[in-house]
């Protein structure tokens, strides 16, 4: 009885899925327009599946090896269930390897299993606790079913009892197997993920490469922003409903710990309903801090904010991409977030009130504290620093970003200089004509005000020769690496490097073109800055720097890519949206428990950050400035003509 009707269940169960698929696909598709590379996409998926996805995975080896089993021999074992079961291929050869691949599937089901005995408090419940039951039942169910096909067990050998229990645990699993692909639950996530991969908005990121810059809004658009679900792009959709509810970026988020009405994962859900209406309900992880479960309520073509999301939310982001790297279906958060933010900035004028006052001073006096811009050059009155506008050319331009109106962010650049000038090096500067990068006004979503000044910058810029940028600031270093370009004409395009400054002195030092003395007895940690880590993928040059001068760095719990971040990205500390406690405090804390008495930056706004937590607490400095004091004077002894030159700029990292 059971092979006779085994064939007519897995036909129902491929039409119901696909009817299913059919439906989350046109769901999707209520997004906006993007163009995808669609063949070549669908053609990258299994690589980016087995290779890209597997490389974030991977950091939880137990999960990893999970998965591995689980997912590998389920998809296996599907393709060799209809194999066997449906076109009715009963080779010795195919029958074991259905029953070897059941087999790696069911030990995987046993890990998932124990797994969700006690779940950590980031994993989602709910129907995610019934999954690991219906992965032993398809496995089991179908692997006692193959045995008298692979003539382990002789045809009739199962009593009419087995078969009916053999029959509802089929059904039962191909529910949760199959039809969760399309229909919804758990399982949703390896239709939505497998495509979510081939059409991602980000291609970029696979194959070892990165992409963090905001995309341009369109200011000629009749709505800018996202105020509903179906203002995102369609491949956004999909993203979103790729989530696995794992909480991997819950458990990174400094704004989530610090307490502030932010949990990443929630926020992906909540898009996830605003998709497809209802309610957040069902919900089964951990809330937004300080907000209840069951009070969003959401539809394609209904507002998000005030219906699935409250506005603190949204400004309680630091964009750090701490979220974001610890996905391990490569969703990206920030700029779900950055898109909404615009709506409310440009079309609804509801940025916080600080959020406001930055924003026009930007508009009036191009940055973002007011200060008269004429006053941008007084702190380097007494560096002896050349004017582009007087050399028209130089090899290196240095961009000192808006530390130029802080004292204590000047003597950062001060150092810089002297470090710079020790090398011999031609540098200028733009002086008055330098502009805000716009870092500032884009997180805070007012895109026209970020276009604005990267387009009144870029003009400035392309009236000079210079062979590359540097900066101490990492915020301005990525706006001009990586989203700058985006505003040159498509035929030009900037011919010139752009280096942060940690970089650069460590090139330098390399090189020889500076000598350090080592320092002594001294107990040192490093801050990760997030736009220059995650956001750029330099974790190295400020470690390598340290070490030449001799100091022995005390590595954080949180270091690396799985930095905390300062609190001062994202427009955060304008926006103040309140918490159980400041993220700063909660850095100084990851600091102090490596007894470190000095911590190392490379960052003017961690800077801040940092030193704003009430002392006692270690001494925070730049890394230009320990560079700056450990200067060895070898001018006697070294040719001050031609020791800069374009064989000795910093390679490219």
């Amino acid at each position: 009885m059971n092979l006779e009707l085994l064939p007519i269940l897995l036909m129902t169960a491929i039409a119901l899925t696909v009817i299913g698929m059919w439906r989350r696909i046109r769901m999707w598709r209520r997004g906006q327009k993007e163009r995808v590379a669609f063949w070549s996409g669908l053609a990258s998926m299994p690589r980016r599946y087995l290779v890209d996805l597997h490389h974030v995975v991977a950091r939880d080896k137990v999960m990893s090896n999970t998965h591995v089993a689980t997912a590998g021999g389920f998809v296996l074992s599907v393709v060799l269930i209809l194999t066997v079961h449906l076109f009715g291929v009963t080779s010795d050869i195919v029958s074991w390897l259905l029953l070897g691949s059941l087999a790696l599937m069911f030990v995987g089901a046993l890990s998932v299993y124990r797994r969700r005995m006690n779940p950590p408090s980031r994993l989602s419940k709910g129907p995610w606790m019934r999954l690991r039951k219906s992965l032993l039942v398809f496995s089991v169910s179908f692997f006692l079913m193959t045995l008298p096909v692979s003539g382990l067990l002789p045809e009739g050998s199962l009593n009419w009892v087995v078969n009916a229990v053999l029959i509802a645990g089929i059904i039962w699993g191909i529910g949760e197997m199959f039809l969760g692909m399309g229909w919804g639950g758990p399982m949703k996530h390896a239709f939505a993920g497998s495509l979510h991969l081939a059409f991602h908005r980000r291609p970029e990121r696979f194959g070892g490469g990165r992409s963090t810059g905001l995309k341009p809004v369109d200011l000629s658009a009749a709505k800018l922003g996202v105020e509903k679900p179906e203002d995102f792009k369609w491949n956004q959709l999909l993203g979103f409903d790729a989530c696995v509810q794992c909480g991997r970026c819950e458990a990174v988020c400094p704004a989530f710990a610090a307490g502030q009405p932010l949990n990443p994962k929630k926020l992906i859900q909540d898009m996830v309903v605003g998709l497809a209406g209802g309610t957040d309900k069902r919900y089964a992880g951990s809330p937004h801090p300080g907000k209840e479960v069951g009070c969003g309520s959401g539809g394609a073509h209904n507002p998000i904010v005030g219906g699935v999301v409250n506005a603190d939310t949204l400004w309680s982001c630091t964009t750090c991409r701490a979220c974001v790297e610890e996905c391990p279906m490569m969703i990206e958060h920030v700029d779900a977030v950055v898109d909404m933010r615009r709506f409310l900035t440009l079309e609804k004028g509801e940025t916080p009130e600080k959020g406001v006052e930055v924003l026009e001073n930007l508009i009036f006096t191009d940055n973002p504290n007011g200060h008269a811009p004429k006053k941008r050059s007084h702190w380097a009155v007494d560096q002896d620093l050349k004017l582009m506008s007087e050399v028209k050319r130089a090899d290196v331009l240095f961009w000192v970003s808006d530390g130029a109106f802080d004292m204590r962010s000047q003597r950062i650049l001060k150092a810089f200089v002297k470090v710079m000038k020790a090398a011999n090096l031609d540098v200028a500067i733009l002086g008055d004509e330098e502009l805000d990068s716009g870092d500032v006004a884009r997180r805070l979503g007012d895109d026209a005000t970020f276009q604005r000044l990267a387009k009144r910058n870029i003009a400035t810029l392309s009236k000079y020769e210079f062979d590359c940028i540097v900066t101490t600031d990492p915020h301005a270093f990525h706006c001009l690496k990586n989203e700058y370009p985006d505003f040159y004409p498509a035929d030009e395009k900037p011919g010139y490097q752009v280096w942060h400054h940690t970089t650069f002195i460590n090139q330098l030092v390399e090189k020889g073109l500076i000598h350090l003395r080592p320092y002594q007895d001294i107990k040192a940690t490093y801050h990760d800055p997030c736009y220059l880590g995650r956001y750029n993928g330099e974790y190295e040059s400020p470690r390598s720097l340290l070490k030449q001068l001799g100091i022995e760095i005390s590595e954080m719990e949180r270091s690396g890519f799985r930095s905390r971040c300062c609190g001062g990205g994202g427009g955060a500390p304008i926006s103040d949206i309140p918490g159980e406690q400041r993220i700063a405090d909660m850095r100084m804390e990851d600091i102090r428990e490596t007894g470190a008495e000095l911590v190392a930056v490379g960052c003017q706004q961690c800077t801040a950050m940092l030193e704003g937590v009430v002392e006692p607490r270690p001494e925070v400095k730049d890394i230009a400035e320990l560079v700056a004091e450990a200067l060895i004077d070898v001018s006697e002894s070294t040719d001050s003509v031609d020791v800069w030159s374009p064989e000795k700029q910093p390679e490219t990292v």
